[in-house]
């Protein structure tokens, strides 16, 4: 495909992505307002942003193994159309339940988003020429990202249109990305037979969702040590071991795991883990932050996250069109890992006092880490596996960095929660102020209401606590720079996904089985028999020569290129 033909298959593609990130950042600056409208608590705050969370990561493997049996095309445009439905529920949300739900559907359709926009991509571009296309839609990411907590705010501050359109505006982008797929994406339909794991998705999705409930409630609705806790632990491990026995098992698994046995596929999604669990608990809370530690408007708050979207536009557009040209990728992949744990480092040392010119060096350096890091793991594990696991491969990625992302969300949620308690105690001691109810709520405060000695005690808290998250969050990223640097650099291939797998279908196809008592080697069947008198086989395992004298390897395929395999 040339240039001008990827970028409008591509169009479509960048529509639904840009949708999947507006659903969780237009909402970022807008909780804190929408949590005290519906009268909710701080667990209400984090089981917003955790439920779509929790939804996208259990579906993600799912919907990666259905794009390995369906049209990628068609399941796109469900996706979106589930994002719909779950913007419209969430838009007309009166109370904080009804909104979970609608961020679970949201959830759902995001997953397919995440996984399939990667997978469709892999199959349409070689991943030699990838990198450029990685940095669009790192620049769609970021821009996703910078408008969505401005579009959010602008609303917000609105007092003739309020929170709920923070949900309504992502409904005519993701209608107008199901018309451009559909205008702009051709992809061929392979008819083969279709046999979904649906016992092995059962057990996946509900373990997972065990798992992930427990690090959402424990601490705020239970203790971390109490009957609760082992019964969810249990369940969720009980469950998930289930699933790793049906998965070994199964004829087409949810999540095929020999494809643990590569060791670049096991090592991206160990980093993959670590990251989300950095990137997602490190700056989910940063809007709050602003909002109450920095008493900043949900618009100031929009305009104050735009260092770190700016050095993750940079990075990923950069690193993108150098790793095209050069080819090699992997020491991006280092550079991002370190930059990005020095960031949090940084962002470990802030307080309700710290100047903002600091807090923009901070944020800019994890910015520009994720920005190399994030989309070129996706490219290494592509780049190494078989075209027929492409699509196992991606959603096993997005799926820990999913799940990364939610566990770390959750588990620093309960943190935040309670040393905002912790300090909001200790500050009213100091202060001589009455306790009363127990000392303090877990209602997120309304800060216009507060009176002034009570303010800067609340902005005191947060700001201590959220210093205290990126501090936990830092030896995570830690660990994932451990295993990229483990990660062995490998030439990218030049052969798209499509025309990689057409290569293994004619393999398949064209080389028979042995036959019994045969002393032919594998891979020679049907060359050797029509070899033309006097071609000279070429020693070695798997090698020998064409009809045209070409020299192939074990797939046996004359006059074709060799397997990527």
């Amino acid at each position: 495909m040339s240039n001008r033909q990827i970028l409008q298959a591509m169009s479509g593609l960048m529509a639904g992505m840009f949708v999947a990130i507006l659903a969780g950042t237009v909402v970022a600056n807008a909780l804190p307002r929408i949590i005290a409208d519906l009268g909710a608590s701080q667990s209400s705050y984090t089981w917003v942003v955790t439920s779509e969370l929790l939804a996208m990561t259990a579906t993600v493997p799912l919907w990666g193994k259905l794009a390995d049996l369906f049209n990628q095309k068609l399941l796109l445009q469900l996706s979106l159309a589930l994002f719909v439905v779950g913007s419209l529920v969430a838009g007309f949300s009166q109370d904080v339940v009804t909104l979970i739900i609608s961020r679970v559907i949201q959830g759902v359709g995001a997953g397919g988003l995440t996984a399939l926009a990667q997978i469709v991509m892999a199959a349409i571009i070689p991943p030699r020429r990838l990198g450029k296309y990685a940095g669009i839609f790192g620049a769609v990411f970021a821009v996703g990202t910078v408008a969505g907590p401005l579009i959010g705010g602008v609303l917000v501050d609105t007092s003739w249109l309020g929170w709920r359109w923070c949900f309504f505006i992502g409904v005519p982008f993701a209608l107008a990305g199901i018309v451009l797929l559909q205008r702009t994406l051709k992809l061929p339909t392979v008819r083969r037979q279709v046999r979904i794991d649906w016992t092995g998705a059962f057990l996946i999705v509900a373990g997972v969702c065990a798992l992930l409930i427990w690090t959402s409630l424990a601490g705020n609705s239970f203790d971390w040590a109490s009957w609760q806790t082992a019964v969810l632990v249990t369940l969720g491990v009980v469950l998930l071991g289930a699933a790793v026995f049906v998965e070994s098992r199964a004829a087409e698994p949810i999540i095929p795991l020999d494809i643990f046995r590569n060791r670049t596929v096991s090592l991206t999604t160990l980093a993959s883990f670590f990251v989300g669990i950095a990137m997602f608990a490190g700056t989910v809370f940063l809007s709050q932050y602003f909002q109450i530690s920095l008493g900043k408007s949900p618009t100031v708050a929009g305009l104050m996250s735009l260092p770190l979207i700016g050095g993750l536009l940079v990075s990923s557009t950069v690193a993108g069109q150098i790793i095209s040209a050069t080819g090699k990728w992997k020491i991006y992949l280092v550079a991002g890992a370190v930059v990005m744990t020095a960031g949090l480092g940084l962002l470990s040392t802030i307080d309700a006092d710290t100047h903002f010119g600091l807090l923009s060096v901070y944020m800019a350096f994890m910015g520009i880490g994720v920005g190399m890091l994030m989309q070129n793991l996706v490219l290494a594990a592509q780049n190494d596996v078989p075209a027929h696991e492409l699509g196992a491969a991606t959603s096993v990625l997005s799926f820990f960095r999913s799940l990364g992302g939610t566990i770390g969300t959750s588990v620093l949620g309960a943190v935040l929660a309670n040393r905002v308690a912790s300090e909001m105690s200790k500050g009213l001691a100091e202060s001589g102020i009455p306790v009363t109810g127990g000392g303090h709520s877990s209602a997120v405060p309304d800060m216009t209401t507060l009176p002034e000695p009570m303010k800067n005690i609340v902005e005191h808290a947060y700001g201590v606590a959220t210093g205290d998250l990126f501090l936990i969050a830092t030896p995570f990223a830690f660990l994932g720079l451990l295993a990229v640097l483990f990660i062995k650099e490998k030439p990218l291939k030049t052969t798209s996904g499509m025309e990689r797998l057409a290569a293994e279908d004619a393999a398949a196809v064209t080389v028979p089985a042995p036959r019994v008592g045969s002393d032919t080697a594998p891979g020679t069947v049907g060359l050797l028999k029509d070899r033309p008198a006097g071609a000279e086989q070429h020693e070695g395992p798997g090698a020998c020569a064409g009809p045209f004298g070409r020299q192939v390897g074990g797939s046996g395929i004359g006059g074709t290129s060799r397997s990527p395999r």
